[in-house]
């Protein structure tokens, strides 16, 4: 079974996920083993419905501060991005970008 990256459990929706889960373990409502079920199907969900229903693109100006490539991971720091999609533009003091592949390495 292919692993999916476990980046977007710290998002709004992964972290009200994950503390739900643990009060229904604490309430003994559901196990810790179906608990890391819920939230490997979460990965797998949200990493495909990125991949196959998400069709915006935008276009990203800014200051390139810092990139890494670490353990197949790019990370960008931009600094004064601005963001420009279809019919509108948004700015921003800085921001960090994080890219993965679609698929881990060797999946």
């Amino acid at each position: 079974m292919p692993s999916y990256y476990e980046l977007y459990r710290t998002s709004t929706l992964g972290t009200a996920l994950t503390d739900s889960l643990d009060e229904l373990i604490q309430a003994g409502h559901i196990t810790p083993q179906l608990a890391i079920q819920v939230l490997e199907q979460y990965d797998k969900s949200i990493a495909e419905a990125l991949s196959n229903k998400v069709k915006a693109k935008a276009v990203i100006k800014g200051d390139l501060r810092t990139y890494r490539f670490c353990d197949d991971v790019w990370t960008f720091i931009i600094k004064n991005p601005s963001f420009k999609f279809d019919h509108e533009t948004a700015t921003a003091d800085k921001i960090k970008i994080v890219a993965c592949n679609a698929r881990r390495t060797g999946e």
